[in-house]
């Protein structure tokens, strides 16, 4: 199993004091981030793109490719690139370059956002949401396929014979679906045999089950092979249980509660930050070994082929969050590796 990191590289006020990075310093932690998570053997970083003011991460392929001169192994992605308001020739030239700059490790994670503020920022109508995600990633796969293509769609002008350029180093550049919960985009993914990166962000993962088992029959039916699934998840890792659960509660629920005022949640409360913590629930909050262990519960569960997990879902203290990633890379992801390896899930 591939593990590795996600961020939306957040930059909201510190629960404790109210201070608020400048980005430029906030900017400069993510890179001593990723550069960790390279050297302590994580196979996947991935950055989300988002247009707000408490995320600095609108041009995800701008700050991986800044990450790509200051590592070597790490696979480097979006997560997501928001397709449906993107243009996709322009994404697959950042991307080709990206793999270029990196020696082959760039990775495209796209979905159709869980956010619409970039809609109306480029022009685009929120009542073509999903028609739009389905053109534009029709687009890029051709893109993948051809130096030259010839294409017709309805929301971009066509293209007739013409070369798109640089070419990445892999050939077919990976290109992954993320999805939230909706079967119709499990299917989608199968159908085309492209792999899946499911979110799981609260209730109970086996009720995400029902997704992996549509992708993996969707790829079936259409005569692909058994596409690979990632699971991405909300978490923390402190050296003890208690260190993480206190570390990560305000930060999660702060951002949460923001998350909830815009679309009509509840704020969360206590017991419900508890019980998301506990094997059977949504984050991945506690010590090496608490994590360790609930990898491998949902492994049995999906029997997926990577998991990422969003350290900073809200601000956490740059210190911290390097123990996080240090944590991860040298006593969690060993012990996984170990137990596959072995048959052993327990």
């Amino acid at each position: 199993m591939e593990l590795g990191i996600y961020t939306f590289v957040e930059n909201t006020p510190d629960p404790a004091t109210g201070q608020i990075l400048d980005p430029a310093e906030r900017v400069r932690n993510l890179m001593e981030e990723i550069e960790l998570a390279d050297e302590v053997g994580l196979d996947v970083f991935g950055i989300g793109e988002h247009h707000r003011p408490d995320y600095v991460s609108s041009a995800p392929a701008v700050l991986l490719a800044a990450a790509a001169a200051r590592t070597k192994r790490i696979r480097l992605t979006s997560a997501v690139t928001v397709l449906s308001s993107d243009d996709p020739v322009r994404v697959f030239q950042d991307f080709a370059t990206l793999d270029l700059l990196s020696g082959g490790r760039a990775e495209i994670m796209v979905g159709r956002g869980s956010f619409i503020e970039s809609f109306p920022l480029f022009g685009y109508d929120l009542a073509d949401y999903d028609e739009l995600f389905e053109e534009h990633l029709d687009l890029l796969l051709r893109l993948r396929e051809s130096e030259r293509i010839t294409w017709e769609g309805k929301h971009r002008p066509s293209i007739h014979d013409r070369g798109v350029y640089p070419r990445p180093i892999q050939n077919p550049l990976p290109v992954w679906v993320a999805v939230g919960g909706t079967p119709q985009s499990a299917v989608r993914a199968g159908r085309l045999g492209l792999p899946m990166a499911l979110a799981i962000i609260g209730g109970l993962p086996e009720r995400f089950a029902p997704f992996a088992e549509l992708h993996r029959r969707a790829a079936e039916a259409a005569g692909h092979p058994r596409p690979r699934l990632s699971i991405n998840s909300h978490g923390f890792i402190a050296d003890t249980s208690q260190e993480a659960a206190e570390l990560a509660y305000l930060p999660l629920k702060h951002q949460m509660d923001q998350i909830g005022r815009e679309r009509g949640w509840p704020p969360m409360t206590r017991e419900q930050y508890e019980a998301s913590i506990t094997l059977r629930g949504a984050n991945f909050i506690g010590s090496p070994q608490q994590i360790v262990e609930k990898i491998l519960f949902q492994h049995e569960i999906f029997g997926h082929d990577r998991f990422l997990l969003q350290l900073s879902v809200g601000t956490m203290p740059h210190g911290k969050m390097l123990r996080a990633i240090e944590l991860f890379g040298t006593e969690v992801a060993p012990a996984v590796r170990k137990a596959l390896a072995s048959g052993k899930n327990e």
